[in-house]
């Protein structure tokens, strides 16, 4: 729910022709020289920090600062005036598709592994479903209803909040890759000693029979320093940044050592920015072969089939 209605996006594929418009009133130069560029390296600035933060805070917080920075986007977009104003938003846009990582990595902090393959479709179908409605929807309301591009950034905006309500629903993960690993251990043995006390078969890990709660209850503290202790061990462990960073650049070096994961690393980096200076920068080509204060333009429909082949793939 949350990956569709944050990609029910109307508005979006008729960008460039609403800043060049009256509503913003701004010239191609600024638009496509001084304004769309601020989104490009907002991500690439953002796009590090925002992953150790991913990692930190267990996902859920970031899609919700995600949430927050694309309803802040749009309403930005409806209601800001001025270079200074919508070079802003691109910022908080910027940050709005940095935090992506946040939603297409937590669904697997939350499932089994045997099910990243399955998962990982719906989470991308989802998206790509939301983005094709939001084209159609903007195409026919543009096309056919007559509708200015100021209620499709309206409509946008609306959609994100719904994403930015649901959102909150979503559970807490009790793990993450780096900074929760210790913790989601210390968890998954005592889920363990829980399952032994609903009386199904006792395992015989040794870190198991230390877990708290496994000893028999008259052996137990009745101040419960010792779990506390343990608990305070594992939260220093935890937030250990120095050691995550340390595995972070013990990892780095193991995968690019491998020459294949290195060139499909490349390749993956070059397929992806000439991906977004396409998409940043389409409008504006289109706007030059065919300009729309003068034509009639189908930047929805063409945004639409691009996605929904994207989906069926």
């Amino acid at each position: 729910a949350y990956g569709f209605f944050c990609s029910v996006r109307p508005s979006e594929p008729f960008l460039t022709r609403y800043l060049l418009g009256p509503h913003k009133n701004l010239s191609e130069t600024q638009v496509f020289n001084e304004i769309y560029p601020v989104w490009t390296y907002s991500y690439l600035a953002l796009l590090f920090p925002l992953f150790l933060a991913t990692d930190y805070l267990r996902y859920k917080p970031v899609v919700l600062l995600q949430g927050l920075s694309l309803i802040i986007t749009w309403f930005m977009l409806l209601y800001a005036q001025g270079l200074r104003a919508v070079q802003f938003l691109e910022f908080f846009y910027g940050m709005g598709t940095a935090t992506d990582i946040a939603y297409y990595s937590y669904i697997y902090s939350v499932v089994d592994v045997n099910l990243y393959q399955k998962v990982t479709s719906y989470c991308r179908s989802a998206t790509l479903v939301g983005y094709t409605v939001g084209s159609v929807s903007g195409q026919v309301l543009v096309s056919v209803a007559g509708w200015s591009l100021f209620s499709l950034n309206v409509i946008s905006l609306t959609s994100i909040s719904i994403a930015f309500g649901t959102a909150w629903f979503l559970p807490m993960p009790q793990k993450s890759l780096f900074f929760h690993h210790v913790l989601s251990q210390q968890l998954s043995w005592e889920m363990k000693v829980m399952d032994c006390k609903n009386g199904s078969v006792i395992q015989d890990h040794p870190n198991v029979q230390r877990a708290p709660g496994w000893e028999d209850e008259t052996k137990v503290p009745l101040n419960g320093e010792s779990h506390s202790a343990e608990k305070q061990s594992v939260q220093e462990q935890k937030v250990n940044i120095v050691k995550v960073l340390r595995d972070l650049w013990q990892d780095f070096l193991q995968c690019y050592t491998s020459q294949t994961l290195l060139c499909w690393s490349v390749w993956w980096a070059l397929s992806t920015c000439g991906y977004f200076q396409v998409i940043n920068y389409a409008q504006g080509l289109w706007e030059m072969v065919l300009p729309s204060h003068s034509t009639e333009i189908y930047n929805g429909a063409v945004e639409a089939a691009s996605t929904l082949l994207g989906k069926l793939s």
